[in-house]
């Protein structure tokens, strides 16, 4: 009774402070925090706070999470994704050539800024590019290809999606072993994404892309490079998180306060919600004795079917709590992230990108990026479990 009343409370206080229409904004725009949240408060009448509380909370990934956004976002503030980005798209002279990059430039920047941030990075890039020739669905097909790049790209490194991070530090899995793991799958994935763009019609493109011009600061983009070295070096568990997430917070403070303002910290906020709710699922006997069960009979497709209702990161710390096969685990909540809209927040992120921009087109959208993701998924799903995942 007492956490209903406050979690009423909570929300009666939002409402009054942004009003209505913001109060829907922000529910849209933070639909799996606003989820997380409830499951966490549900899941508080069934196990009540106590002791055992203070063991759900993975420090390490929160901490790896935190430095890795804030200084991602410095780099982003002084354009430094974008100007390399679009100094690479100006070359291109045909629209193959230039989804091609677009796609190539999104695989490689899930892997070191993370998918999310890779989307927000270039997406408008694509947008630009294609838009000046005036062809709406060439542009949803970039779209879509950057989206499935951003969510498969970022599987071949412990970075790359913020499930990896936390399973990378859940189950202390070897660095080497996470690459070999992943190795596959992310091939057969850059081949299938290769064929796709191949298929985009092959027309002449004039492209000049005023912020690709502009001059990187030398001494910042300097201090922000060695800053996401350290916690390159932090994540693969050669620095010590919490002096390490010091060091970039000190030297942020001082050289971009704006990007500490910047950072996600509504995926933070997601992530200690899941913990809550995964932790107290745990704890309930019929619950583990259910996903257990589910586990022991297939952990891959289990993963999989999960991430398509409750999208791919939920996903991972939940079933973590149930399983030990990090092997199939791993594979499923990546390749999972391909599927239904909401298996994956990138693909949420996507589907808001375009619909900002083209709103009478939303049906047609997602149709076609229905097609696109489940015949990966199939493919995929197909292809782990024939290797024994």
């Amino acid at each position: 009774m007492i956490f209903r009343e406050w979690g009423a409370g909570m929300l009666a206080w939002v409402k009054r402070r942004m009003g209505a229409v913001d109060f829907v904004k922000l529910i849209k725009r933070n639909a799996v925090l606003v989820i997380a949240f409830f499951a966490a408060v549900i899941s508080l009448f069934f196990v009540p706070p106590d002791a055992q509380y203070g063991s759900y909370f993975d420090l390490k990934t929160l901490c790896c999470l935190f430095g890795t956004l804030a200084v991602v976002c410095a780099l982003k503030n002084i354009h430094f994704f974008s100007i390399l980005a679009a100094r690479i798209i100006c070359l291109t002279r045909s629209s193959r050539r230039a989804a091609l990059a677009l796609v190539y430039i999104t695989f490689l920047g899930s892997m070191l800024i993370a998918n999310d941030m890779a989307l927000i990075t270039f997406l408008p890039l694509g947008y630009y590019v294609f838009s000046t020739a005036g062809r709406k669905w060439e542009t949803a097909t970039v779209f879509i290809l950057q989206n499935i790049a951003a969510n498969l790209g970022g599987m071949l490194t412990p970075f790359g999606n913020p499930q990896n991070l936390y399973l990378y530090s859940h189950y202390g899995i070897p660095t080497g072993e996470f690459v070999r793991i992943m190795a596959a799958p992310f091939g057969v994935s850059v081949a299938l994404i290769t064929l796709c763009c191949l298929f985009i019609p092959r027309h002449s493109l004039m492209v000049s892309v005023r912020e690709g011009m502009n001059k990187l600061p030398a001494l910042r983009c300097g201090a922000y490079l060695t800053l996401f070295a350290l916690t390159i070096m932090m994540v693969f568990r050669l620095l010590n998180p919490l002096l390490t997430l010091a060091v970039v917070i000190l030297s942020l403070a001082f050289l971009d306060r704006n990007a500490l303002k910047r950072v996600d910290y509504g995926l933070l906020l997601t992530f200690v919600c899941f913990f809550v709710f995964a932790g107290n699922m745990g704890r309930i006997v019929p619950v583990r004795e259910f996903f257990r069960g589910l586990l022991e009979k297939n952990t891959l497709l289990t993963g999989v079917i999960s991430c398509q209702v409750i999208s791919n990161v939920p996903s991972a710390i939940l079933l973590s709590s149930f399983t030990e096969n990090y092997p199939s685990l791993l594979t499923a909540v990546n390749i999972g992230g391909a599927g239904t809209l909401i298996a994956s927040l990138a693909s949420l992120i996507t589907f808001r990108e375009f619909t900002s921009r083209y709103k009478d087109s939303a049906a047609g959208y997602i149709l076609r990026f229905s097609l696109f993701n489940f015949a990966f998924l199939a493919i995929l799903t197909y292809f782990c479990l024939s290797i024994g995942r």
